[in-house]
């Protein structure tokens, strides 16, 4: 079925939104369109082996991050016109030169990368002028792709490089020469070029194309269409099946505003019809598509940063974010069913009549069982062939994936192509699972070749991105002919040039997405610059405290207010950069005065989730203004029901602040995974049923408050524990060496240090050193590189830190006092407050049940 011009209407608002809006034809066209391709072939080869196997065109990574930008910039000045008024049909010569100087600003240090290697720190004016040029145009870039509010944050940090002696007191600094800002945020990896741009370079792109590729093999419409056949016949089933198909489509698509205008358009008048009100169609729609980018293994472009700020391989941050994401996805779903309860919503009528539910339980189990058999045998096999063919096992890997693929096709030509339904029609008609799921299994093997990568050979994201790209690639170009072939057609030469062109089109645009995530990171890079070159954090540090009284819980407070107000303009991936850089630091040198060791993923993660609030905050959440041009109701309605249901990302980032355990930091058992997993969702589901003010029936005011009462219970027991054992048992530091011996061998040892801040301020924070096996304490000490003394005071006090040694990286440094040292206190079990809680969730529940049943009773 073709698209409506409704839905060609939107798509154009996600193309303009994320790939430019200019519509260009004639050569301008065909130039604008060959740089994107030219880009996306730049990006495959760079992360490819084969320049080192060839040993040609080798590049450094930051020669990389100067063609990215290079790319960026040229393609946001012939896409993006300058304002909303401007002709989009054409690019001005002014545009074309400002794309020629941006670019070749960004590639002087490309061509003169030799020479000013001999000059760090040394800019001759050349250099300087080059930097000015290109900040102005890197800015002006910006301000096309996103708006204009990143631009102003980066220009305030500008500002605030050079008027540094004339701010307030509290941040205020030397203030820097222009020879000097510019060498640093244009001539070094400290600014504009730093981590953050390397980061796209390397990681970003490729994800971004693979999901490009993906979605124009048809796997969007795929997903879609299997999350309507699993959960479109249950109580409200549009809404759910929106929620689903938002997190699969997550997979593909970076892009909150793309997610909603591809599965909106289908799921939203769906919702409308089934009887939910406009604005919270809408609203499902847009929360649904901003989860998507919590869903691991692709969790945006935000996510790969984390790689590099918190030093963690990639697996690791999709194992510490994969509980809040599936539980925050799973109470989603749960909420769906709470709000089609209320108001008694029905699903989308089934074609075929629904088995015995013994029979479909039995089946689910069948299904599940025989997926995890499969799971493990091809886990074993695969190691079994790579053990015994060695080098050789990636050919035959290669052919076997090759064979399933083929064979996945041909079980997938017995059945029609999914075809994009009308949302309008008056019957809508739900589409069977079976034959649904076994259209497009061969979807599938891209992403699993994707998360094999990553998670069993533990590649690089870069490296795992490359080889599902090439492998989606190849589907693009053979998919079109195998159909025809196993479904017996003579298309031939017709089907391998739609395929041609469907690789062309992919590769065009996921380097047109590219180009506000590439200019975006460089932009950031500018704050981070600032902050490296002002030196801001220490003194952020002490702005959050004094504004925040000293209390860590309004610390977090206003760390995600702050996250709340830069996501009304700033991407999530800029969000991210800018919060994480200034706020980080704070919450770890505030959370260790308070003595809460947080970990630094749990404070990445913390604003992270903030991060992605930016397409949803009012009222400027441009994912909102998508959904309401679908569903016809009030963008600003829409934006502030979307964030109610989004409160559970605001929730959770709390939760795992003061419960690592939610985020699985030191939990490697399986089974207490499975434990965590289940408490933490219990918590989520009864949290969202007191806010949404119904359980079973809907909630009188006591009981909302029992259910948020045992929510908290169940992810902070240790609050309820803490008053009446405390965790830690305090030990003057002269017990140092007594507390070290009841040490296990991998335990840190634990200490309260008092020390004087520049000012002269008495402060403690409270440190975790690791201390080195070994015969005795003191020579633990040793190994550890610390050297105590007593004072005339008898206090013990830091005489000497070894360089480079574990004390050192914990943060002791010469005269901090040691005011305690803390052992664990042999405590009773956390677990044992989930009784008392869930007996509460229980009496709610009888409550609940009797009175739902005395109205049922009364109605008929």
């Amino acid at each position: 079925m073709q698209k409506t011009q409704e839905q060609e209407t939107l798509a154009e608002m996600a193309t303009s939104n994320d790939s430019g809006s200019r519509q260009l034809t004639g050569f301008a066209g065909k130039l604008v369109t060959g740089i994107a391709l030219l880009w996306a072939l730049f990006q495959l080869w760079y992360a490819s082996p084969l320049p080192f196997i060839l040993n040609f065109g080798i590049i450094n990574d930051t020669q990389a991050r100067v063609i990215h930008l290079a790319f960026a910039i040229f393609l946001a000045f012939t896409a993006f016109p300058a304002f909303k008024s401007s002709k989009n049909t054409s690019v001005p010569i002014l545009d074309w030169l400002f794309a020629l100087l941006g670019a070749a600003a960004t590639l002087y240090l490309f061509f003169f990368y030799e020479q000013l290697s001999t000059r760090p720190g040394a800019p001759i004016p050349m250099d300087i002028y080059v930097a000015v040029v290109g900040m102005v145009l890197l800015l002006e870039a910006t301000r096309r792709a996103l708006g204009p509010p990143l631009m102003i944050v980066a220009g305030f940090f500008l500002i605030y490089i050079f008027a540094g002696p004339y701010m307030p007191e509290v941040i205020s600094h030397r203030g820097a020469s222009l020879s000097k800002a510019a060498s640093h945020l244009w001539i070094t990896t400290e600014g504009v070029f730093g981590i953050a741009l390397g980061v796209s370079t390397s990681f970003v792109f490729l994800f971004v194309l693979f999901g490009a590729l993906l979605e124009k093999a048809g796997a969007g419409n795929y997903f879609i269409k299997m999350a309507f056949s699993l959960l479109g016949h249950m109580r409200g089933g549009p809404a759910k099946a929106a929620v689903l198909a938002s997190g699969m489509t997550g997979l593909i698509s970076g892009s909150s505003i793309a997610n909603v205008v591809t599965t909106g358009t289908f799921t939203i008048p769906l919702m409308k019809r089934m009887g939910f009100p406009a604005h919270k169609a809408g609203a499902v729609e847009v929360a649904s598509s901003c989860y998507g980018q919590i869903m691991p293994p692709i969790m945006g472009a935000a996510a790969f940063l984390m790689v590099e700020y918190v030093g963690i391989p990639y697996v690791d941050v999709i194992k510490h974010a994969f509980i809040p994401a599936i539980a925050a996805y799973l109470t989603f779903l749960y909420i769906m069913d709470l709000e089609a309860l209320k108001a008694n919503l029905k699903g989308i009528e089934r074609t075929d009549p629904p088995a015995p539910w013994k029979i479909r339980l039995l089946r689910s189990g069948i299904t599940i069982s025989s997926l995890i058999i499969l799971a493990g045998v091809v886990y074993y096999a695969l190691n079994m062939i790579k053990s015994m063919t060695g080098d050789a096992a990636v050919w035959i890997i290669s052919v076997a994936t090759l064979i399933t693929y083929v064979f996945l096709i041909s079980r997938s030509a017995k059945y029609p192509d999914l075809d994009i339904d009308d949302p309008n029609c008056t019957t809508p008609v739900l589409p069977q699972f079976e034959p649904t799921v076994k259209s497009g299994l061969h979807f599938l093997l891209p992403v699993i070749t994707l998360v094999w990568c990553l998670m069993v050979e533990k590649l690089s994201p870069g490296l795992s991105a490359f080889y599902s790209t090439i492998f989606m690639i190849f589907i693009l170009l053979s998919q079109r002919p195998l159909f025809s072939f196993f479904r017996g057609q003579e298309h031939g030469f017709a089907d391998i040039k739609a395929g041609y062109k469907d690789l062309l089109d992919g590769l065009e645009t996921g380097a047109r997405n590219m180009i506000g995530i590439g200019v975006a990171t460089a932009a950031a890079g500018v704050v981070v610059g600032a902050v490296t070159l002002t030196g801001l954090g220490p003194v952020m540090t002490e702005l959050v405290e004094v504004m925040s009284g000293g209390s860590l819980g309004l610390m977090l407070v206003l760390i995600a207010v702050i996250s709340l107000i830069l996501g009304m303009g700033l991407p999530t991936t800029a969000n991210y950069i800018v919060v994480s850089s200034l706020m980080a630091p704070v919450v770890i040198s505030l959370g260790a005065q308070h003595g809460l060791i947080v970990p630094l993923i749990a404070v990445h993660l913390f604003v992270f989730y903030f991060g992605i609030m930016a397409d949803i905050t009012p009222p400027v959440g441009l994912a909102a203004f998508a959904a309401s041009a679908i569903s016809k109701a009030d963008p600003i309605k829409t934006g502030i029901q979307a964030f109610k249901y989004a409160m559970l990302t605001a929730v959770l980032p709390f939760m795992f602040i003061f419960n690592t355990d939610i985020i699985l930091v030191g939990i490697d058992s399986i089974w207490q995974m499975i434990f965590i997993f289940t408490y933490t969702l219990i918590a989520m589901c009864l949290f969202a049923s007191a806010v949404q003010g119904y359980f079973l029936t809907f909630n009188k005011r006591y009981e909302s408050a029992l259910l948020l009462l045992v929510a908290f219970s169940l992810v902070r027991p240790d609050f309820w524990i803490s008053q009446i054992q405390p965790e830690f048992i305090d030990h003057p530091g002269t017990d140092i060496t007594q507390v070290i011996e009841t040490l296990k061998t991998d335990e840190p040892l634990r200490l309260v240090m008092g020390y004087e801040t520049y000012k002269g301020e008495s402060k403690q924070r409270v440190i975790m050193l690791a201390l080195p096996p070994a015969d005795t304490a003191q020579q633990r000490l040793d190994n550890a590189g610390l050297l105590l003394i007593q004072n005339d005071k008898n206090q013990t006090v830091v005489d000497m830190v070894t360089f480079a040694s574990n004390a050192q990286k914990a943060g002791l440094d010469f005269d901090q006092q040691i005011l305690a040292v803390q052992q664990t206190n042999d405590r009773i079990a956390k677990e044992w407050i989930f009784i008392p809680s869930l007996m509460l969730a229980g009496f709610v529940f009888w409550r609940q049940r009797k009175r739902r049943t005395a109205k049922s009773q009364f109605n008929k």
